[in-house]
């Protein structure tokens, strides 16, 4: 012990080994000494294993492989995914079984994955005819609806697999049970809404509106539309936030259906009124209108309002009727009362159309007077019944009879049957609209281009040209806000119709549009 190293706290020579532990400890202060007991391991590869070292533990950490913790991860990618979803445990093992085979079990990591993981998911949806937005996915995993889209197709192409088509009224039916703006409405209010909101999202499938459009933008529309018609106080950007939608997207197929309207309501007598700024209040005489005609056993092609074939006495007697809760000031009616009386045999039936005495002029007159004129007296259980009571205006919508939801497009149909029904309106699609609307636009600018050219070519002879009522130009200053002095704008599309006429271009070629093929032909053809 006196040989040994001096201690590393007291200096002294006392240090000793420790027989249980093998270390070396200083006997004077006990402090365990610095460690000095390495065995070296002889025997190469094969010797013994080391005394702190196992064989095994060396590498990531963990106890799994790569490919396990891979498979780990992609079905925790997936579960959290379907969780989101809001998916039942059906539908989650559907969609994990489609992804095994379509990897073959191997699954995979990255972003791509999580892409693949919802198009799979949407996938699934779509073949049970549930409704899935695109964009909630998208959305969901990270990437744009186009991207999505191309992963969709390779798992339907893969899989060989052919999906149904969207079905626009299954998605009106989920939204306005399941949307937490209707959360508040009553059971029967949603069966009423659900009827109309049908009749009306069928009647856009039959006017074109959905052809070639995201269908969901129409769906809110349709959505605010009986909202505001039932008096349920719902806003657009509200409705279109749940749907996941484009606000601006929904207030343009919010304008198209009252625009579709407005062009219905010109088939009645007082339908020179009514315009878009006032749709909502002559709507439940249109809407009864559109659902009695689909209704009409008639179906010649006939514009005249005589010939309509749906009882009209039920469409304003009715509501003039002592069997309503509304009551009517007789010193305000007594003179309008014989517009009203009709004979039995005469009255106004689906059977005979032809049959109804009263004229046009006279008819919107009794409806001026109905809008202006009309009070409710206030129901009360007075003993004396001859009291007056004080009167309210009243208005349209309080008429809350005129749904019957009857008609056959109150329900689901087919495509091929929608278009055959009849609802008062045949319209063209809203593309074809424009594209003769553009059309017209581009023979106006062509006249201006020419009127400018003998102008500028003639000026002592610039009067003997046609002169241009710039006034009168309404195609070339169509879609543009009106401003307090008309003035035609010249912009790029007046300069290269003038250059194409300059190149001896054909008009009705410059008519179709394709400016870009037209200056590559004449223009820049050397």
């Amino acid at each position: 012990m006196e040989n040994s190293r001096s201690c590393v706290k007291c200096h002294q020579r006392t240090i000793d080994r420790d027989n249980d532990t093998g270390n070396l400890v200083c006997i004077s202060c006990g402090i365990v000494q610095p460690f000095d007991n390495y065995d070296a391991q002889i025997g190469g590869i094969s010797g013994p294993a080391g005394t702190y070292v196992k064989s095994g533990t060396a590498g990531s950490g963990t106890l799994y492989n790569y490919k396990e913790t891979k498979i780990y991860d992609a079905q925790k990618e997936i579960e959290d995914i379907v969780f989101k979803l809001g998916f039942s445990p059906a539908k989650s093992s559907e969609v994990k079984e489609m992804v095994v085979k379509i990897t073959d079990g191997e699954y995979g990591q990255g972003r791509w994955f999580s892409i693949f993981v919802g198009a799979c998911a949407y996938v699934v949806m779509r073949l049970d005819a549930k409704p899935l937005a695109i964009v909630r996915v998208a959305n969901l995993v990270g990437c744009d609806i186009y991207e999505l889209g191309r992963m969709v197709y390779r798992v339907v192409d893969f899989l060989d697999l052919k999906l149904p088509e969207f079905d626009i009224v299954d998605s009106f039916e989920y939204y306005i049970r399941n949307a937490p703006s209707f959360s508040e409405v009553s059971s029967d209010m949603i069966e009423r809404m659900l009827k109309q909101g049908v009749f009306l999202v069928q009647c856009l499938v039959k006017w074109y509106v959905t052809t070639g459009r995201r269908p969901l933008p129409v769906v809110a529309a349709v959505l605010v539309f009986v909202a505001q018609l039932n008096q349920v106080d719902v806003m657009i950007e509200d409705v279109a936030h749940e749907l996941e939608v484009a606000a601006f997207t929904c207030r343009l197929r919010y304008k198209e259906l009252l625009e579709r309207l407005v062009k219905v309501a010109r088939a009645l007598p007082w339908g020179e009124d009514v315009t878009v700024k006032n749709i909502m209040k002559h709507a439940p005489f249109v809407i009864q209108y559109m659902e009695l005609k689909s209704m009409s056993k008639n179906r010649d092609k006939r514009k005249n309002f005589e010939d309509v074939g749906f009882d009209l006495d039920y469409l304003i007697g009715d509501c003039l009727s002592n069997e309503n809760d509304y009551t009517l000031d007789v010193d305000d009616t007594q003179n309008d009362s014989q517009y009203f009386q009709m004979e039995q045999s005469t009255r106004l039936s689906i059977e005979s159309p032809n049959r109804f005495q009263i004229s046009q002029e006279c008819l919107a007159m009794i409806f001026s007077k109905i809008k202006n004129e009309m009070y409710v007296q206030e129901s009360t259980d007075s003993r004396d019944n001859n009291i007056r009571k004080r009167k309210k205006k009243y208005g349209i919508n309080s008429y809350t009879d005129w749904w019957q939801g009857e008609s056959e497009m109150s329900k689901k149909l087919l495509v091929k049957q929608i278009v055959e029904e009849d609802v008062g309106l045949i319209a063209m699609p809203p593309s074809f609209d424009h594209g003769c609307l553009a059309y017209e636009r581009r023979k106006e600018k062509i006249k201006a281009a020419k009127f400018r050219i003998h102008k500028t070519m003639y000026p002592s002879d610039a009067g003997s040209i046609d002169k241009i009522d710039l006034g009168s130009l309404e195609h070339v200053n169509a879609g543009k806000k009106r401003r307090r002095k008309m003035k035609v704008n010249i912009d790029w599309e007046d300069f290269i119709i003038e250059t194409l006429l300059l190149h001896q271009v054909e008009e009705k070629e410059i008519e179709k549009g394709y400016y870009k093929t037209l200056l590559d032909l004449h223009v820049f053809n050397y």
